[in-house]
């Protein structure tokens, strides 16, 4: 640096490259403290620069400015210019704006993620198909100890949740049945509204809701975690399929519990009818059984259990398929357990409607 009358001249020389960076920010340390009043920079005795250089005169000309004076740069060729210049543009302090997708675009894009969910599942029932096709090709293959092991844990161990959100359903069907039939003195027509009520409808869709909420989500769950620790990446790798392993066993299980478990909550609900009638109307135990074997015929309990097969393939399937989609990140795991449970329920709920429908032009 030279003082030239009132101007201060800094004058670069030599290499500005990435080998002299450590003296030349050095030397820009060294320049004296005091605030000229103007100042110059002159790069023109430069005799070779790269992206380093380019830095350190950028370097250079901020110790210039916190020091009170805006440096004149000159003996910059054009190509320094526009490096400069673009080292000058990364220091805005507003961030760029971001373009913000409008409400056709988000509609789009949801569209087009629930049509590639359909093809995966497409994709997922075709192979889940090719499974069952070789176990009755081959049924001596059958995994029966697993099949076992699931039917207890999806139907059975459920049991103790379904009586009782059952017997509190037929004691609120109970109660409300009997106040709108007491104001015309039909009392007795509240046995004919919970035994067909629980029987048709409110049995197995309660068992249903219950088994999509316990099953669904562990199906989810377990085939996710094996999924993260790539232990069904080592079955493929030994030669097994693992929706032979995975997926047969437990829809099979969940098909032959799923009738046992509503059979199971009629009773249930039922029961618990008759002790809220009981304690409203003073109706005996001995009368409603009578009343309910004149009014409910067993028509109404099997088309209830006929709907436990379609119910238990619609939970199983979703649950499995869910967790194949699990992706390597932990996080995927309580997303696709919880929309398990969310797409299981609502396909269960548009089912029984579709059956009510059928049932209803059939005239059962």
């Amino acid at each position: 640096m030279r003082k030239d009358r009132d101007r201060y001249v800094v004058i670069c020389r030599g290499e500005w490259t990435l080998y002299t960076a450590d003296r030349i920010e050095k030397a820009i340390r060294t320049l004296p403290e005091e605030k000229p009043d103007a100042c110059t920079v002159d790069f023109s005795p430069v005799e070779k620069f790269d992206s380093t250089g380019i830095l350190l005169l950028r370097e250079l000309e901020e110790s210039l400015k916190n020091r009170g004076c805006t440096p004149q740069l000159k003996g910059l060729n054009s190509k320094q210019k526009k490096i400069l210049e673009l080292l000058h543009r990364s220091d805005l302090k507003s961030p760029l704006p971001t373009r913000r997708n409008g409400i056709l675009h988000n509609i789009g894009a949801a569209t087009l993620e629930e049509l590639r969910v359909v093809q995966q599942f497409l994709a997922f029932f075709g192979q889940m198909s090719v499974a069952f096709a070789r176990l009755l090709a081959h049924p001596g293959n059958f995994r029966f100890r697993e099949t076992v092991y699931h039917i207890e844990k999806s139907g059975f161990d459920a049991l103790f949740i379904i009586a009782l959100t059952s017997i509190l359903v037929g004691l609120v069907i109970a109660y409300q049945s009997l106040v709108q039939l007491a104001q015309f003195g039909a009392d007795i027509y509240v046995v004919d509204a919970i035994g067909i009520a629980i029987t048709r409808e409110l049995g197995p869709m309660i068992t249903a809701i219950v088994i999509a909420g316990r099953s669904a989500s562990s199906y989810t769950a377990e085939i996710g975690t094996m999924k993260i620790t790539e232990e069904i990446s080592a079955m493929q790798t030994m030669g097994f399929d693992p929706f032979y392993f995975l997926v047969v066993p437990r829809i099979v299980a969940l098909i032959i519990a799923m009738p046992l478990v509503i059979f199971f909550a009629d009773i249930t609900g039922i029961l618990g009818g008759m002790i809220a009638t009981k304690a409203q109307v003073d109706i005996s135990y001995s009368f409603f059984i009578d009343r309910l074997q004149e009014v409910l015929s067993a028509k109404h309990y099997i088309l209830g259990i006929i709907k436990g097969p379609f119910f238990a393939l619609i939970i199983a399937a979703t649950g499995c398929f869910h967790g194949f989609r699990v992706t390597s990140d932990t996080e995927s795991i309580g997303i696709e357990t919880t929309a398990s449970v969310v797409h299981a329920i609502f396909f269960v709920i548009a089912c029984d409607a579709l059956f009510s429908v059928i049932f209803t032009e059939l005239g059962w």
